[in-house]
């Protein structure tokens, strides 16, 4: 609060910010290289929807790991997930201490984990690969509960709180996109050719 105003002033952010000045030595490469997904969040404008759409192909990598076997392809997919999304908050954390901003601009790796779980169980479709990432971006943005506590929430001003907030958004994306596959909406089946 400010002296004699009686009210409480918040500082309101316009644009994400990306790095912070000063000197933090010697740059964790690694971290680096992973948490901005090979270089998609240095994208200049949007690096978050840049991120989601590096994800893309990684979706269509993982749809043609077809095994033979429905459950044995999902279990694989699902490791992969978790693997990328483990590593991510690893990165996350350990980028965003060297940016000196726990959700800089730079890191996507959310994003992709973000996208990988919206598109969880669903096959490869290129305009399905669409409207997922539609799906997700929109979540992603809004931070419907849970998404937003781990993205407002000051303890979880981290690597695991930068993940876990595009998780939970992911996961309404999946609700909403599974329901309209499943569902079989007609407009939604003549979009996809099926």
């Amino acid at each position: 609060m400010s002296e004699g105003s009686g009210s409480p002033q918040r500082a309101k952010v316009i644009i994400k910010p990306r790095r912070l000045p000063g000197d933090r030595g010697k740059p964790p490469m690694l971290a680096l290289t992973w948490s901005s997904f090979f270089g998609s969040g240095y994208f200049p404008v949007a690096p978050g929807t840049a991120g989601t759409a590096a994800a893309i192909p990684l979706f269509y990598l993982l749809t043609r790991l077809n095994t033979g076997h429905a459950l044995r392809d999902a279990l694989v997919y699902a490791v992969i997930t978790l693997a990328v999304t483990g590593t991510g908050i690893l990165a996350a954390d350990r980028a965003g201490k060297y940016y000196g901003v726990a959700d800089s601009g730079h890191i996507v790796i959310d994003e992709v984990a973000g996208y990988l779980v919206t598109m969880f169980m669903l096959p490869w479709n290129p305009w399905l690969a669409l409207i997922g990432f539609i799906w997700f971006r929109i979540c992603d943005v809004l931070k419907p509960w849970p998404a937003r506590f781990f993205d407002r929430d000051p303890r979880w001003k981290n690597g695991a709180g930068v993940v876990l907030d595009d998780i939970f958004a992911a996961f309404w994306a999946l609700a909403r996109l599974s329901w309209s596959w499943l569902a079989n909406i007609p407009a939604f089946d003549r979009f996809l050719g099926r």
